[in-house]
């Protein structure tokens, strides 16, 4: 039995909304994923390669679209933050792992996640992705602390 998205008050941090939204991405589930985004049909996402979506009912058939195969096996990592009192940045890697007839393959992607903080408790305005390569990738560094 899937479980039904969190509720708003569980969405308390970016870092929350940030977790379900790759757990959602992972597993498929469209549903749980466009519960991340905020009410406003101002949104946008940006796949990698791809362009502009803008709105919800737009981003949701996109990414029904894309698990039209299941889940993507995402990991994000290298993270860095900015937070102020209301609105936060994310940027990060993603490492996404595929076997294939060549056998193991990784793709990184480059994303931005920008989070609003609204009435409904920390929602995704923007999610941003972009094809990277692990020379774009810096070296691991000491977590950032929090820009208030």
């Amino acid at each position: 039995m899937r479980k039904s998205p969190p509720a708003a008050a569980l969405l308390a941090s970016p870092d929350d909304v940030e977790a379900q939204f790759y757990e959602a991405l992972q597993t498929g589930d469209l549903a749980r994923l466009m519960a991340v985004w905020a009410d406003d049909e101002e949104i946008v996402c940006v796949h990698p390669g791809g362009p502009r979506v803008i709105g919800p009912a737009a981003i949701s058939a996109t990414f029904d679209a894309i698990f039209a195969n299941g889940g993507i096996p995402v990991v994000p990592e290298q993270l860095r933050r900015l937070h102020t009192v209301g609105a936060a940045v994310h940027h990060l890697a993603e490492r996404i792992t595929v076997q294939g007839e060549q056998g193991t393959q990784v793709a990184w992607v480059l994303a931005t996640n920008v989070y609003l903080k609204t009435a409904q408790g920390w929602r995704m305005v923007a999610h941003h992705a972009s094809p990277g390569s692990a020379q774009d990738l810096p070296p691991p560094a000491e977590p950032m602390g929090t820009l208030h």
